[in-house]
C-alpha cells in the first residue's frame, strides 16, 4: 500500500510538530486525471470516516485515503524533495500510469 520515505517521514513529523498538529493524518487523494496519468493531492486531516476511508500507518504516521481512491494508490510512495526546482512532498506512483502518447502527442502535460 502507500509507503512514506524516510525523508518524507522526518519532514512530515517536523511539520506536524511545528504546527502543533501531531495527531493529524496525511490525507492523500486523487485530484484529477490527464494524459500523463493520475494527479494527486495531499492535506492534513483530523476527521476520518470508518465507512469511507482507509487508514495506513507507516513510520509512525497515519495516511488516510478514500476507499474509492485506494486502487489508484496501491504502489504510491510519498517522498520529500529539496532541489533546484524547489522543495516539497511528492507522490510517486508506478501504478498511476504515465504519459499516453496517443492522447497527448508524445509530450507529457
Amino acid at each position: 500500500m502507500v509507503e512514506i520515505t524516510d525523508n518524507a517521514a522526518v519532514e512530515l513529523k517536523s511539520l506536524l510538530k511545528e504546527q502543533g498538529k501531531e495527531g493529524l493524518a496525511l490525507r492523500v487523494f486523487v485530484a484529477g486525471m490527464s494524459c500523463c496519468g493520475v494527479q494527486y493531492g495531499m492535506s492534513l486531516e483530523d476527521e476520518i470516516s470508518e465507512e469511507h476511508d482507509l487508514v495506513v500507518e507507516d513510520k509512525g504516521l497515519k495516511v488516510v485515503m478514500n476507499k474509492d481512491d485506494a486502487d489508484n494508490l496501491l504502489e504510491a510512495k510519498i517522498d520529500y524533495v529539496d532541489g533546484p526546482s524547489g522543495k516539497g512532498f511528492i507522490i510517486d506512483n508506478n501504478n498511476g500510469g504515465g504519459c499516453n502518447s496517443s492522447s497527448c502527442g508524445g509530450g507529457c502535460c
